[in-house]
């Protein structure tokens, strides 16, 4: 079945937006919405509204948009933006001053469990919970160090990717996940000595 739909003409979208076309903005929402979700969901602990965020997203590039000079591709400028405010909702966040067994569930004590035992295979049902687990030894970390985290560890980006959506230069972000990758490990240690109590 031949595809009938025009590829998306992103500049002459661009424009029209800029002209104050309200169809337009809502084309430029709908075709950047997959991008800036997948930013939030991959930035954001579940805690916080991913919608609400995202709009805050969408209305920073729309009041910013004169801003765009077009030095980069446009979604990539977006992305910037999506990343940026994701870390200032991090910072905005009260943290929790400790992490406690009593905070897992009793499948993440499990996994845990199994980590200190040296028992290496994780059940598929365990798989989940040793998700859950390190997204809340993560949520531990300052949000530029989850950031930093999330994205070479578990997004699996280059140290240049990660320089170009965050702005940092790529010495500052060997140090910060060094510096994370340490603090995840303390925690760690931490868990499993309240474990063995």
């Amino acid at each position: 079945m031949p595809d009938d739909d025009p590829p998306f003409d992103l500049a002459g979208c661009l424009e029209r937006v800029r002209q104050r076309d309200q169809v337009a903005a809502r084309e430029l929402v709908d075709h950047l919405y997959p991008l800036v979700i997948r930013i939030v969901r991959a930035h954001l602990p579940r805690r916080v509204p991913e919608e609400d965020l995202a709009q805050d997203i969408f209305l920073k590039m729309f009041t910013r948009l004169e801003q765009y000079q077009g030095a980069v591709p446009f979604p990539h400028w977006v992305s910037r933006i999506a990343v940026t405010t994701c870390i200032d909702q991090l910072r905005a966040q009260r943290r929790r001053p400790e992490f406690r067994m009593a905070d897992l569930s009793e499948t993440e004590a499990e996994v845990l469990g199994n980590v200190m035992t040296g028992e290496n295979d994780v059940a598929a049902n365990d798989a989940m919970a040793a998700h859950e687990l390190v997204h809340k030894l993560l949520a531990q970390l300052k949000p530029d160090d989850q950031l930093v985290i999330r994205l070479l560890d578990l997004e699996q980006k280059t140290i240049a990717e990660i320089s170009d959506l965050t702005g940092w230069n790529q010495s500052l972000i060997k140090v910060r996940a060094f510096r994370a990758r340490r603090k995840l490990q303390k925690l760690f240690q931490e868990l499993q000595r309240k474990e063995r109590q």
